[in-house]
């Protein structure tokens, strides 16, 4: 089969005897590529389209904002569980029949999603809710568990890079989810949206199952316990979840803050939660590139990051002892920072923690990039879960501006603990910046 013999040809590949061309990418590593570029598109879609008016639509059939919060969490928690299942069983499972098995779950659940508005409000439509989030929660995980460690087992040099890159279309995913959501929604009702996302996000599966490679690989015998005994990646982990927490805290408050304080329709509220997919969108590949080439710079592109988020998140409301008013153009400005500072954060974290993955004896194969795909699942899944529900309940008590200082707070904290450790153990496994500007600039891309 063509994809197993470029699949082998791409792990026992030699690097190119010169350098003055840059090798190009094997058929199978553009056919990788499209297929986890198309995943990441679909099933972000599909995530971000709940944003703009579900929050509306539940409290019409009953639920409270702190409910909102639970049905988005419960999502967060079963996508939790199975992420470390998943990484966890992956070679046992198949990277591949894992990955296209989520998107065919994902894009049922999200077809069925569309069809709760015919159930009567109350108890039966809230249960609906969480029983319908829990399952696309599991297709979720065995999709991206399996598309993060397909990539990095592809593109073993350019993790970074190429998750940068791939992450062009998870922006476009949710900057694309919400405005199409809430026109769709304005259009024809609650549920045309998921009837054609769930259909697109259909559509992928014959696709990823033509362009896939069958991946083979043995089973490790290390755990994730272990992993957790470095205190660099339980940081890392930590890192994760504060970004993730303030992402579900904006997915499910910014929606009615925004209608109840500027009086804008579902539809113009989806333009506004722009603000943060564009800059990320934009800015990963290049951060992806630049921490690839000088993979001394990630640390510091977390710290850095995760003090600009803060600052962001402060300033959305702005926070109460501010008494700086709240005004449409400052809110844009400071969801464009949180966008930017996420990409500065996030995209760095996954390589960080496969050095570390190696630097404690974990093998280098399928095994173990599944493992680190699964953990860092789990604490984005955590953090999606706490964000949407204390950051419903502090909204609920006191008010969006003090819950957004809270996630500000948050991520500050994971900021300064990453740095006081970097401070006391420098990453000696690493070039120096100027080590790295020191290398050859005709380093290829992506290699084979």
């Amino acid at each position: 089969m063509d994809s197993q013999v470029d699949l082998q040809q791409t792990d026992n590949s030699t690097p190119a005897e010169s350098t003055d061309h840059p090798p190009r990418m094997t058929r199978q590593q553009t056919l990788t590529l499209i297929s986890m570029a198309s995943v990441n598109f679909s099933s972000m879609i599909c995530y971000s389209i709940l944003g703009p008016f579900f929050p509306n639509e539940a409290v019409k059939k009953g639920a409270s904002q702190t409910v909102i919060g639970l049905i988005f969490g419960c999502y967060a928690v079963c996508n939790f569980i199975g992420s470390l299942i998943m990484g966890k069983y992956i070679v046992q499972i198949g990277a591949k029949f894992m990955l296209v098995m989520g998107l065919f779950v994902s894009s049922g659940c999200t077809i069925l999603f569309g069809l709760l508005n015919r159930v009567s409000a109350g108890p039966i439509f809230i249960t609906l809710c969480f029983v319908v989030r829990s399952i696309d929660a599991l297709g979720f995980a065995a999709a991206t568990t399996s598309s993060f460690a397909i990539t990095a087992k592809i593109f073993p040099n350019n993790v970074a890079t190429v998750l940068g890159s791939l992450e062009i279309f998870t922006g476009l995913g949710l900057i694309l989810g919400p405005p199409v959501g809430g026109w769709f929604y304005q259009s024809f009702g609650y549920e045309v949206p998921f009837m054609f996302l769930g259909c697109f996000l259909l559509i992928m599966v014959p696709f990823n199952i033509y362009v896939l490679p069958n991946i083979d690989s043995d089973p490790s015998k290390d755990s994730f316990f272990r992993l957790l005994t470095n205190v660099k990646i339980v940081l890392i982990c930590y890192v994760i979840f504060t970004q993730s927490a303030g992402l579900g805290f904006v997915d499910v408050s910014l929606s009615l803050f925004a209608m109840e304080r500027f009086n804008l329709s579902s539809g113009y509220v989806g333009f506004v939660i722009l603000g943060v997919s564009l800059p990320y969108c934009l800015a990963s590949p290049l951060i992806g590139y630049f921490t690839d080439k000088y993979p001394s710079t990630r640390s510091w592109f977390m710290v850095i990051g995760g003090v600009a988020t803060a600052i962001g998140f402060s300033m959305l409301g702005p926070v109460p002892f501010l008494h700086i008013p709240s005004n449409l153009w400052l809110l844009i400005i400071m969801l464009g920072l949180i966008g930017f500072s996420l990409s500065m954060t996030i995209i760095p974290t996954l390589s960080e923690i496969i050095t570390c993955a190696n630097e404690q004896g974990y093998e280098e194969g399928l095994s173990t990039l599944g493992m680190v795909s699964g953990l860092f699942d789990a604490f984005w899944s955590i953090g999606m879960f706490y964000g949407p529900i204390v950051g419903g309940l502090i909204t609920q008590h006191l008010s969006f501006e003090w819950a957004a200082a809270v996630q500000g707070g948050l991520v500050l904290l994971g900021a300064l603990f990453l740095a006081v450790y970097y401070l006391c153990h420098p990453p000696q496994h690493q070039r120096s910046v100027r080590e790295d500007l020191r290398t050859d600039e005709n380093t290829p891309l992506l290699t084979e």
